[in-house]
């Protein structure tokens, strides 16, 4: 199972890449496939101003919906459009091609709450 170390993570399975006030968001390796084949990521937030821990989107797989949560509060200002034609790019990229949105941090101070790659993958038994 992939964890990368540079990135923070939640309780929820997203994982974020900080980049001054940007954040990238996705879900992290286990969540995919724990998921199975993703068929759809529906995100109908963009330009949205949410705050932590709200549904931002879902992911659709062959067998269940789950809602994605934003982990830090922020504007939605981009989206991976190339996952509209492409969603198996989460399984197969995660970390990569496979991220979902980009996100304006509001509120720096709540990286704090995030965890750390050891703390996730103790969270997840790896």
């Amino acid at each position: 199972m992939n964890i990368p170390s540079e990135l923070k993570y939640t309780k929820d399975h997203e994982w974020i890449r900080i980049e001054g006030d940007v954040a990238t968001v996705g879900i992290t390796d286990f969540a995919q496939g724990e998921l199975g084949d993703i068929v759809y990521v529906e995100v109908e937030t963009l330009d949205e101003t949410l705050d932590q821990e709200e549904v931002f989107g879902t992911v659709e797989a062959v067998k269940t919906v789950s809602d994605l949560f934003l982990p830090l509060s922020g504007t939605i200002v981009e989206f991976n459009e190339a996952l509209e034609d492409e969603p198996e790019k989460v399984n197969s990229d995660p970390y990569g091609e496979g991220w979902m949105i980009k996100v304006k941090i509001s509120d720096s101070s709540e990286v704090d709450g995030l965890m750390s790659a050891d703390e996730y993958k103790e969270l997840v038994g790896a």
